[in-house]
């Protein structure tokens, strides 16, 4: 028996807090579904629990040893969400130009309000670099990102990320281990990796999407290879493929294939590489043949949205815009209007010049916020389900008011730190990537 939520604007779309509609749903003041009540205590309350906690997240492994966030003093777990606030401005303003706050666009709404700069991957890893003179970088994103702020801030700033839980499980499913061994596994099929055809091309080029570690980042620029956001994978791929025959992309296997399959890659020559199964679960003959090898990861974000979820809006909503981003499965991006990664879908509403309904396929926390940016527009999410991204909304308010607290009294918690060995090739790879400017259009179509 399937069962439809109907909407009820307890929380006015003029509030941008998702945290507000989780807490109106669990009070039943709301009949909008939610997909775990969990979703309605601290993050702390999973701070020593296995896995990613609630969220979107919540179904997948995570690693043995993962970082593991300590105990939020009480102070912090017991305030109000406006002494909070209040505390954080305080703090604020007593450093000054001391720290600046990164704010990633799926950040809960309570944290992004205090970000100096607020953007995806790419622009907060431009930020990063652009910011030299604050002495800590708080990145109020999950780990991947405050890593990638470390190799591209100088050797005297701190990036602090203010709940080490904050991890991302797409960036978790490729890991150093699995990828050098795919690595070897590779050169038995394809001969030797570094050897240049008469083009001047080697048979891979590996190319990791932003959302992966330091380490992944470094094995790629160690081996020629280039990171990509999804504001600017078509053009990295076009760079891969000047260099090489083929291209091994993680971990998400979603934007490689959408990507590829807009430049005229065909599906055939792109097998999917799972790290649990000898020689990725491919032939020999489909690796040879491959344009695109793709590994086997995904964001659980957005996994969630489907085309029964546009057939839907299209139903409710005749004429709705439907903008998707790339990370979705791709009969979703295909079924869209538009594909593009969070900079082109606030974009692209921004530049609406007329009333327009928005049927979005991306993270809650930022569908939510442009539909109380835009109030001339209606901007619903895709997914009628309330699901934000399980590690981001590991960041509250109280580890940001915690951290910044801790700064103002001369200490330097939760700081994140690259060794050497592995920043040199990642930074390598990150510069290869800031180089290759993203498309103005991104992929729109």
């Amino acid at each position: 028996m399937s069962i439809t939520f109907v909407p009820t604007p307890s929380v006015p779309t003029s509030d941008a807090s998702v945290d507000h509609a989780i807490q109106a749903i669990v009070a039943g003041a709301s009949t909008d579904a939610t997909c775990t009540t969990d979703l309605a205590a601290g993050p702390w309350d999973f701070d020593i629990r296995p896995g990613y906690g609630p969220g979107s997240s919540m179904g997948d492994v995570i690693p043995t040893g993962a970082p593991r966030q300590g105990e939020l003093p009480a102070e912090y777990r017991e305030a109000t969400e406006e002494e909070l606030d209040r505390r954080i401005r305080a703090a604020k303003e007593v450093l000054g130009d001391r720290v600046v706050i990164l704010g990633h666009f799926y950040q809960r709404e309570e944290v992004v309000r205090h970000a100096d700069y607020v953007g995806d991957s790419f622009q907060l890893a431009t930020a990063a670099k652009d910011r030299p003179d604050a002495e800590a970088i708080v990145f109020c994103g999950v780990h991947f990102m405050a890593e990638t702020a470390d190799l591209l801030s100088g050797p005297d700033q701190a990036v602090v990320l203010p709940n080490l839980a904050a991890g991302c499980s797409m960036a978790d499913m490729a890991d150093i281990g699995q990828v050098e061994d795919c690595w070897e596994q590779l050169a038995d099929v394809l001969g030797d990796l570094d050897e240049q055809d008469e083009d001047g091309r080697v048979p891979v080029i590996p190319v990791t999407y932003m959302n992966s570690s330091a380490a992944i980042k470094g094995f790629v620029g160690r081996h020629g290879g280039i990171v990509c956001t999804s504001s600017n994978a078509q053009t990295v791929l076009e760079w891969a493929f000047e260099r090489g025959r083929r291209v091994l992309f993680f971990p998400d296997q979603h934007l490689g294939r959408n990507t590829a399959k807009a430049m005229g890659v065909p599906l055939s020559q792109m097998p999917m590489w799972n790290p649990r199964k000898p020689i990725g679960g491919s032939t020999e003959a489909e690796l040879a043949d491959s344009r695109v090898i793709l590994w086997h990861g995904f964001c659980s974000v957005h996994r969630r949205f489907t085309v029964g979820q546009i057939d839907q809006a299209r139903a409710e909503h005749p004429g709705v815009r439907v903008i998707v981003h790339p990370e979705c499965p791709m009969e979703v991006v295909d079924a869209a209007d538009e594909a593009g990664s969070t900079d082109y879908i606030r974009r692209a509403i921004a530049a609406a010049t007329e009333p327009t309904t928005f049927a979005i396929g991306t993270e809650i926390n930022l569908v939510r916020r442009l539909a109380a940016q835009f109030p001339q527009h209606e901007i619903f999410c895709l997914d009628p389900v309330v699901c934000p991204c399980s590690t981001m909304y590991r960041i509250h308010p109280g580890y940001l008011a915690w951290v910044l607290e801790e700064l103002v009294a001369g200490r330097t918690p939760n700081r994140i730190r690259v060794t050497s060995d592995v920043a040199d090739p990642a930074r390598t790879a990150l510069e290869r990537m800031l180089a290759a400017k993203p498309p103005v259009a991104a992929s729109a179509r």
